[in-house]
């Protein structure tokens, strides 16, 4: 295909698209269109009814009109024929010469008049029409003489009238009535008159004319008023549509003009800018609750780091004569050091998350290879991991994952993924998987344990939920962690997503943007993360190794036993 006609076929493409679009997202638009529609349709079949019923009512009054007046002209020439006493060839010619002329010159609004021998006639005629402009074997068909000779009375067809006999120098349509005359002296003769319907078609022409710009300007009105009307209709519907938008973009001054009158849509107007101040004030007395609980949680939160070092300094005291103290109370003064460290933890934990709520979070970015993080992460969880007997596997790039981040907090995001692997891995593998992308990095946990439900996973990022509240926990963890995580995250401009089914294990992935600012398109991993058989474990007698095979050991964990062995 040539290269215009690939352009214009292109061009149509979009046009035909941008109307497409036009058409769905306006309803203006179809209103217009629909109400323009059946305007056309309705004035088409109006054109034609009175097209129609105007031609035929033309065609049978002047049809009307011919036969009456050829029925006259008819009678006048069998009378004068059956009046004469001419019995001479020569006189019998004249006569008939004479009628034909006088005919034409009687102020007949027939075209011309034709006489013809009947078959087995023997008197010649000198001249077969009035005007000799036009042959007789033109206009009459032998059908037509046929006819004429069978009934002797009036008998009509439609002809045309060729171009070069009506002067207008194009064909107009007539009408030709034949009909029989006698001559006593000569026998019988053929008397055909040619009428013209031309006035007739430039009436019905004119009317189609008038018809056609009546329709034009009527679908012009139509579309005209369909257009103000549904205008008066829509523009204040897309107003509210608008100011709807921006009201749920957070912007909530916004307020629909025109709620002054009785009208409809005066009446949505001032519903919407009602709804509008409620869920503003809503809103603010929501956010004054909001500040005033952040408020309260830091407060308590910084109050009891206080009274939490005084008990912290009495319990390690205590905890380290726990030796010298009798069974119970050496029992009691462990548990009492567990609980300090957890509510520790808890407060350290409740702290962030009010950062988090006061907006006053911020990151200490520095530019760092993200496999040394994850490395680190494993060296930390690798001690749990062993105790658990859970096998780690880390698998990760050879070249560099570089991107901004806080080490800090990823590190902090990781640990609390892993260390929760491990929690619900129930002695099957966890892997973490570490890859990267043009834009962006990201690292996968995968467990094969207890898995996930769809009602879980709506809720895991929640905080202080957990998917087994029964469920003893070793670690002793707040229920914050995830949402710290998640918080994490997104102050990165990364995000964390997780993946999970019953009896499968469950699998989370942290992407990170390799520069702030980057959005995140498509993460380099899935989130299911690396897959197995049934979601079990095939023990391989291989110690844990992080990928390249160069980088360091994340733990110690003895070589697993082979089949025959356990």
């Amino acid at each position: 295909m040539p290269p215009a006609d690939v352009r214009a076929t292109d061009a149509l493409v979009r046009g035909a698209r941008s109307l497409v679009h036009r058409w769905r997202s306006s309803m203006q638009v179809r209103v217009v269109t629909s109400a323009v529609a059946l305007g056309v349709l309705a004035v088409a079949v109006l054109g034609v009814y009175l097209s129609f019923s105007i031609r035929d009512g033309l065609f049978d009054q002047r049809l009307d009109q011919v036969e009456r007046e050829n029925a006259a002209v008819i009678q006048e020439v069998r009378t004068r024929l059956a009046a004469t006493a001419a019995t001479q060839t020569g006189e019998q010619q004249a006569l008939l010469r004479d009628v034909i002329l006088s005919l034409s010159a009687g102020g007949s609004s027939a075209q011309d008049y034709f006489l013809r021998q009947a078959p087995e006639q023997q008197l010649p005629l000198v001249d077969s029409s009035s005007r000799q402009g036009l042959a007789v074997s033109e206009v009459v068909t032998p059908e037509l003489r046929a006819a004429t000779l069978a009934t002797g009375d009036q008998v009509l067809q439609s002809v045309p009238i060729p171009a070069d006999f009506t002067g207008s120098g194009a064909e107009e349509p007539g009408v030709v009535v034949g009909a029989t005359v006698d001559l006593p002296s000569a026998g019988t003769f053929e008397l055909y008159a040619l009428y013209s319907l031309a006035s007739e078609q430039e009436t019905l022409g004119f009317v189609q004319r008038t018809l056609a710009l009546g329709s034009v300007a009527i679908l012009a009105m139509i579309g005209l008023l369909t257009w103000t009307v549904t205008r008066q209709t829509v523009a204040p519907v897309r107003r509210a549509a608008t100011a709807a938008a921006r009201l749920g973009e957070g912007h909530l001054d916004v307020r629909v003009p025109g709620s002054r009158g009785q009208d409809e849509l005066a009446t949505l107007a001032r519903t919407f800018n009602e709804m509008a101040d409620n869920l503003e004030e809503q809103i603010a007395r929501m956010e004054e609750l909001s500040a005033a609980q952040r408020r309260f949680v830091s407060d308590v939160s910084h109050e009891l780091r206080t009274p939490l070092t005084t008990i912290r300094m009495a319990g390690e005291i205590i905890h380290t004569a726990r030796a010298d103290l009798e069974p119970s109370a050496r029992r009691s003064a462990e548990l009492l050091q567990t609980q300090l460290d957890r509510f520790e933890e808890l407060l350290t934990d409740l702290l962030e998350i009010s950062r988090f709520d006061a907006g006053a979070a911020v990151l200490d970015v520095e530019q760092q290879d993200l496999r040394s993080v994850v490395t680190a992460v494993v060296d930390t969880c690798a001690p749990l991991a062993e105790r658990k007997s859970v096998f780690l596997s880390v698998d990760m790039p050879d070249t560099r994952t570089t991107a901004d981040i806080d080490p800090r907090r990823v590190e902090r995001i990781l640990r609390n993924l892993v260390v929760n692997a491990i929690e619900h891995a129930e002695g099957n593998p966890v892997e973490i998987t570490v890859g990267q992308d043009a834009r962006a990095v990201a690292v996968v946990v995968r467990d094969h344990g207890v898995g996930l439900t769809t009602e879980q996973l709506s809720r895991v990022f929640d905080r202080f939920w957990r998917a087994d509240p029964a469920r003893a926990r070793t670690t002793g963890g707040t229920g914050l962690g995830l949402s710290i995580s998640q918080e994490d995250a997104r102050l990165h401009g990364g995000r964390l997503d997780a993946w999970g089914r019953p009896g499968h294990g469950a699998s989370f992935r942290l992407t990170l943007p390799r520069r702030a600012g980057i959005e995140i398109d498509r993460p380099p991993l899935p989130v299911e993360g690396p897959s197995r058989s049934g979601g079990q474990h095939v023990p391989t007698g291989q110690v844990p190794v992080v990928n390249p095979p160069t980088g360091p050991t994340p733990t110690a964990i003895p070589d697993l036993p082979s089949e025959e062995e356990s």
